[in-house]
C-alpha cells in the first residue's frame, strides 16, 4: 500500500509539472505518457518539484526565493542545472537590471535547447525518438478530430514566427515604413549574436533522415540577451555580423526560409532568434506537413508572377516550401492564401518572373489533411 501511494504521488507530480511546462509555452499540447517520459529523462524529480513554483512563466530571483525554502547554494545549483539543460533561461532585463528566469515550453523551447549543442550521446538518441513519437501522436490526434480542431486552432494558435524575405528580392515601395524587415538590418541591430547547431537538422540526423536541401548544420542565430545566455551555457558560439550575413546569403542561395522568432514568441517584440528553414526538417513546417498543427506566421510580402516572363520551367514549384505554386497551362500560379512571402521562388526564378509585393498580413494555413490508408 505504501509503494502504491508513493507511485501515485510521483505520478501526480509528473502530471503537474508537465501541465506547468505546457502552460509556459505557446503551443497547445495534451499531457501524455510520451511527454512525461521525455521530461523524466531531462529533469530529476527534485527539479520537477522545484518547477511547480512557476505558476507564471517568468520569475526574478526574489520571487523565486519567496516561493522556496532552499538554501542559497542549493537554489543556485538547481537554477544553474536547469539553465544548462535548457529548461529555463536566465536573462537580465535591460530596463530594470534584474535577472529573470523563464520556464520553457515543450515546443518551441525545450525541444530546441535539447538538440542545440549538436550532441550525439545516448540521451539525445533516446530523446529524439520520444520527440518524434510525441509529434506523431499530435498528428494522429489532429487528424482524428480534424473538422472539430481546425476552427479551434485558428483561435488558439498565435503567429509565433515572422517570415523575413530574401533581402535581394525586396523592392521597398514609397511611403511604406519597413523597419528592420531585411536580414541585414536585423543583424545590425544586435551586438550579441550567437550561432547554434540547427536543432531540427540535428533531430533528423539522429533519426537517420538527413536534410535533402543542405549539408550545413551551424545555421541558427540567437540575438541580444538570448544570445548572451546561449553563449554562457555553451548552446552556441559568438559570431560577428559579417560572418552572420555570409551564412544568411548562403542559406538564401540554398532555398532556405528565414523565420524570425521574437521575445516571448510575440512578433510585436524584438527578434530573439532567426532560423534558416527547409520544409523537410524544420519543426514548424513538419508539424504542418505531418498534419499535426496549422502553419501560422506573420509576413509582409506576397509573391506575384509576371505571366509574360514566366516560361513554366517549374523551378518555383520545386523550391516553394509551402507547395503553394503550380503550373497551369505552363504558367506558374500562386495560391495567395498559402504564400508566406519568403521570396525563395523569386530568388531562384531563372527568368526573374516573380517579384515580392508588399502585403503585410497574418497567414493561417490549416494542418495538411492526411489521407487515411
Amino acid at each position: 500500500m505504501i509503494v502504491k501511494k508513493l507511485t501515485t504521488m510521483s505520478q501526480n507530480l509528473w502530471n503537474k509539472v508537465t501541465e506547468t511546462i505546457i502552460k509556459a509555452g505557446q503551443m497547445p499540447m495534451p499531457i501524455s505518457d510520451t511527454l512525461i517520459e521525455l521530461l523524466k529523462i531531462i529533469i530529476t524529480e527534485e527539479q520537477a518539484k522545484f518547477l511547480l513554483i512557476f505558476k507564471e512563466p517568468s520569475l526574478n530571483l526574489n520571487q523565486i526565493k519567496e516561493k522556496t525554502d532552499l538554501e542559497e547554494h542549493q537554489l543556485e545549483k538547481i537554477l544553474n542545472d536547469l539553465m544548462h539543460n535548457g529548461i529555463i533561461t536566465g536573462t537580465t532585463s535591460r530596463s530594470t537590471g534584474v535577472k529573470v528566469y523563464r520556464l520553457m515550453g515543450p515546443f518551441p523551447g525545450i525541444f530546441e535547447f535539447t538538440f542545440m549543442r549538436g550532441e550525439t550521446t545516448e540521451k539525445e538518441k533516446k530523446l529524439v525518438i520520444l520527440f518524434d513519437k510525441l509529434f506523431e501522436e499530435m498528428s494522429q490526434a489532429t487528424q482524428k478530430n480534424y473538422e472539430e480542431l481546425v476552427p479551434q486552432y485558428k483561435k488558439m494558435v498565435p503567429a509565433i514566427a515572422r517570415v523575413v524575405p530574401v533581402e535581394k528580392e525586396i523592392e521597398v515601395p514609397k511611403q511604406v515604413v519597413l523597419p528592420f524587415n531585411e536580414i541585414s538590418k536585423i543583424v545590425e541591430k544586435y551586438d550579441d549574436i550567437a550561432l547554434t547547431h540547427c536543432y531540427c537538422w540535428h533531430e533528423k540526423d539522429l533519426l537517420g533522415d538527413p536534410c535533402k536541401v543542405t549539408d550545413e548544420r551551424l545555421n541558427c542565430f540567437l540575438f541580444g540577451k538570448t544570445a548572451q545566455f546561449a553563449i554562457e551555457q555553451n548552446f552556441g558560439k559568438p559570431i560577428s555580423k559579417e560572418e552572420a550575413k555570409k551564412i544568411f546569403e548562403k542559406a538564401e542561395d540554398e532555398g532556405l526560409v528565414h523565420q524570425a522568432f521574437h521575445v516571448h514568441l510575440d512578433p510585436q517584440k524584438e527578434e530573439e532568434a532567426i532560423c534558416n528553414c527547409c520544409k523537410c526538417c524544420c519543426g514548424i513546417f513538419q508539424l504542418y506537413y505531418r498534419g499535426a498543427m496549422p502553419y501560422t506566421t506573420q509576413t509582409s510580402y506576397l509573391a506575384i508572377v509576371n505571366e509574360e516572363e514566366c516560361i513554366g520551367c517549374g523551378t518555383c514549384v520545386e523550391k516553394c516550401p509551402m507547395e503553394t505554386i503550380s503550373l497551369v497551362d505552363e504558367i506558374a500560379k500562386i495560391n495567395s492564401e498559402k504564400c508566406i512571402g519568403c521570396g525563395v521562388c523569386a530568388h531562384h526564378c531563372p527568368q526573374e518572373a516573380i517579384k515580392l509585393e508588399y502585403n503585410k498580413r497574418d497567414v493561417f494555413i490549416p494542418p495538411k489533411k492526411i489521407a487515411a490508408n
